[in-house]
Parts: structure tokens; C-alpha cells; sequence
């Protein structure tokens, strides 16, 4: 099991020692929707025992929160080219029945780092599809799944830990923080760094001990063992 504590101020005063500002948070909630509130769902089996069940439509589901949530999201983030992009394509696809696929926003132009819930592959395969992100983007959430495994929502805190490791985190740089979890969900967060964060200085970071090992080649396909 993972866990990540963070301090958070809504004093001025306080802007000068810490490392992000809080620029926008979003939350989707899909429980309405009887597939969706029953696609991760905790109850006894037939021994008892109790687990959480994961549906069939757990992926579908997971989509469709992630859309809802990036719809409302990219107005505030996107620029202007982007947003009237998207718009067209979508005019075009519900006023004029036009047969295109909508247009999915370039969000590297909105952000210069991507932490999201590393849930298993097949979420981050999926995510890094759908947004078009590159192997650089991924790299933070697929090393955090690789070292940590699924740590649920707290891993976006480590995917951030990796960026500051790195020594990527820079002055200005905006970070995207997407977590999932039962209802379904889907939450947003967007940072901004109020200063260049050096790794030498991040002493009680997760991943110092060995951040020169990462990142490191993980295969699609487990090896065959005979």
C-alpha cells in the first residue's frame, strides 16, 4: 500500500518557500450512471471473503470520466488554437452530421509535465493513446508503476517526486495530475512551479537513492519462462 502526505497553504506569505501553485483542480463524478457506479465495486464472493470487484466496463467507463473531466478542463488550459480546433470539429460532427472523428487537443501545449494514476498498464497504454503523449511524457507514471506497482491515487505524488529527481521540474513549468478511483472518477489537478526545483536539495525524496538507474526498459509482453 502507498501513501503520500502534502502541505498545502492558502497563506501569501507562504509563497516564497513552497514549491507549486495551486492553479486549478477538477472533479468528474459518473455515479449516476448504474455501469459506471458499479464498474469498481467492494463485496463479499461466495467464501465471504471480502474484495472489490472490477467490471468488464471498467476501461469504457474510466474513458468516459476522462472526457468529461478534459472537456471542462482544456478552456482553462488550452490555447486559443487548440480550443478553436476542437470546437470545429465539434460543430462539424453534431450541427453538420459530418463524418469525422473529433479532434483530441494537443495538451503538451498546456503543460510541460504529465502525472497520471498508475493504475496498471493498460491505463497508461490507453492515456498515452488517446492524449498523444510521448514516451518522455509516460515516463514518470510507467517508472512509478515499475518501482512502486499500484499505489492507487498517491502515485501521482510519486510520478511528481520523479520529475523533481530528474531535475526537470523548472520555474514556470505546469504539471497535470490525473487520478481515477470507484464512483467513477476522474480528478484534475494543475500546478504551476513557483521556482526550479534542484534535485541535490530534495532530500527526503523516494527516489534519490537511485534516480540514475531510471528510467529503465520495462517490455510489453512478459518473457516466456520454461
Amino acid at each position: 500500500m502507498g501513501a503520500a502526505a502534502i502541505l498545502l497553504s492558502n497563506r501569501s506569505f507562504d509563497r516564497y518557500r513552497s514549491k507549486y501553485q495551486l492553479i486549478h483542480t477538477l472533479r468528474t463524478h459518473k455515479g449516476a450512471d448504474d455501469n459506471s457506479y458499479n464498474c469498481v465495486y467492494q463485496k463479499e464472493d461466495n467464501s465471504k471473503t471480502v474484495g472489490v470487484a472490477l467490471s468488464k466496463d471498467l476501461v469504457t467507463m474510466a474513458g468516459e470520466a476522462l472526457k468529461s473531466n478534459i472537456t471542462t478542463l482544456g478552456p482553462l488550459v488550452l490555447p486559443m488554437s487548440e480550443q478553436i480546433l476542437f470546437l470545429a470539429s465539434l460543430i462539424g460532427r453534431k450541427i453538420f452530421k459530418m463524418k469525422i472523428k473529433q479532434y483530441v487537443p494537443d495538451f503538451k501545449l498546456a503543460f510541460e509535465h504529465f502525472c497520471i494514476h498508475a493504475g496498471g498498464r493498460a491505463v497508461l497504454d490507453e492515456l498515452e493513446k488517446n492524449l498523444k503523449l510521448t514516451k518522455w511524457n509516460m515516463e514518470p507514471s510507467r517508472m512509478t508503476l515499475y518501482r512502486f506497482g499500484n499505489t492507487s491515487s498517491s502515485s501521482l505524488w510519486y510520478e511528481l517526486a520523479y520529475l523533481e529527481a530528474k531535475g526537470r521540474i523548472k520555474k514556470g513549468d505546469r504539471a497535470w495530475q490525473i487520478g481515477f478511483g470507484s464512483g467513477f472518477k476522474c480528478n484534475s489537478v494543475v500546478w504551476r512551479a513557483l521556482r526550479t526545483i534542484d534535485p541535490a536539495k530534495e532530500k527526503n525524496n523516494p527516489w534519490m537513492d537511485e534516480i540514475d538507474e531510471f528510467p529503465v526498459h520495462v517490455p510489453k509482453v512478459a518473457p516466456t519462462v520454461t
